[in-house]
């Protein structure tokens, strides 16, 4: 027998599927309190020295952050190939946009101490800030849009044709979820920041974090209501489907229907877990953020991110990208992935990586851990940033 048959075609796709959740979330984790942390930086910050405590809190680790962006669009690109071309076609400025940002932001991390004019600083301190907040907002706004459904169709050839546009992408509901993102990562940076930073920013921190939490979970409550409601349409398969089946998204049928992203929960009443741990999170951080109980703040920021990412997964599961235009053509965990012998190399591939991945961030984490304070920075003036 093949050595990948051992493991069904059907478990390989689930097992992608939590694996590309796990790598999203993971993404979010890391370089997620990072954008929160530039995201606030010119105003937790007041002076150029506490601007250097701010970024040094996250200077030595955040590109090792940036290996699970890099992980997850991988992932996508093997795993889902369908899905890979579609959205990374369809949302091709946005995702340009996001790119964009990204690069500014080691740019900035790179040329803000190269000279000590304070103007020439700022601007590199407001380019950390665009860095970090364009792509928290675009993030949730290609997430709202994801839950709406994407105009895309295929033909007999599988020949994809978008129908969107830029300025499309903007609709209420996809910038309700990018504020979401937003107030999510501002969150999180804020609970880093009273880890690891010292003195008035930790104040500051503590109040941009506090309001963050408290619009994080009026946003949350208000997403939820709106898509419970049928303002926003869900998708339904309403043919049979064999989940061993090769890669081709034409060969169901499925419709757009209010209230369709609930369905998985009025099934699988466990999964109600996922929304509560999102609210608990958020809640946890908006009251601990009033004590001195640091690792557990961080640790409730986590578990906030953690529960409004799984939110979105286990809502639409098995839809990876529905279509507006096409409901037939949505593409699915189903009907989108890679060949059985694919799949099943990557999850070895993934078995003997992941561990050393997380190893080694562990470790770099616990040798550059402490706190960072003014005091430091004026005594080692060789730190890099």
């Amino acid at each position: 027998m093949i050595l990948y048959e051992f493991i069904d075609y059907s478990t390989l796709k689930m097992i992608w599927w939590l694996l590309l959740g796990v790598l999203l979330i993971g993404f979010a984790v890391t370089d997620g309190f990072d954008m929160g942390v530039g995201a606030m930086l010119p105003f937790v910050a007041e002076t150029d020295i506490e601007r250097r405590v701010v970024i040094n809190t996250i200077g030595p680790t955040w590109e090792g952050n940036q290996v699970w962006f890099i992980l997850g669009g991988g992932a996508i690109f093997a795993a889902w190939p369908p899905l890979y071309a579609i959205s990374f076609s369809g949302f091709y400025l946005a995702m340009f946009v996001v790119l964009a940002a990204m690069i500014l932001r080691p740019v900035a991390f790179k040329y803000r101490s190269k000279r000590p004019d304070p103007s020439w600083r700022n601007a590199w301190d407001w380019a950390l800030f665009t860095g970090s907040f364009v792509p928290a907002l675009v993030f949730g706004v290609a997430v709202g849009n994801v839950l709406l459904g994407v105009p895309f169709t295929l033909d007999s050839d599988l020949r994809m044709a978008y129908d969107g546009s830029f300025f499309g992408l903007f609709s209420p509901f996809s910038l309700l979820c990018g504020l979401l993102s937003v107030a999510m990562l501002v969150m999180h940076g804020s609970s880093w920041l009273v880890m690891r930073a010292s003195g008035d920013m930790v104040v500051r921190a503590r109040r941009y974090g506090t309001v963050a939490a408290g619009l994080g979970i009026i946003l949350f409550a208000l997403g939820g209501y709106l898509v419970a409601s049928g303002y926003v349409e869900g998708f339904r398969i309403t043919s049979d489907i064999d989940p061993n089946m090769a890669a081709n998204p034409l060969a169901k049928q499925a419709i757009a229907e209010g209230g369709a992203w609930m369905r998985n929960y009025s099934v699988h009443s466990i999964l109600w877990l996922a929304p509560a741990l999102g609210f608990i999170g958020m809640l946890g951080s908006l009251l601990l953020l009033q004590t001195r109980m640091e690792a557990a703040i961080f640790l409730c920021s986590k578990l906030a991110v953690f529960g409004i990412i799984s939110t979105v997964g286990v809502s639409m599961f098995p839809f990876l990208l529905p279509s507006t235009a096409q409901p037939d053509a949505s593409l699915t965990v189903w009907d989108a992935s890679s060949s059985h012998p694919t799949l099943f190399n990557m999850l070895v591939a993934t078995v003997i990586f992941l561990p050393l991945i997380l190893i080694y961030t562990a470790w770099v984490y616990k040798v550059l851990w402490g706190k960072v304070d003014e005091e430091t920075i004026e005594r080692d003036d060789h730190t890099a940033y």
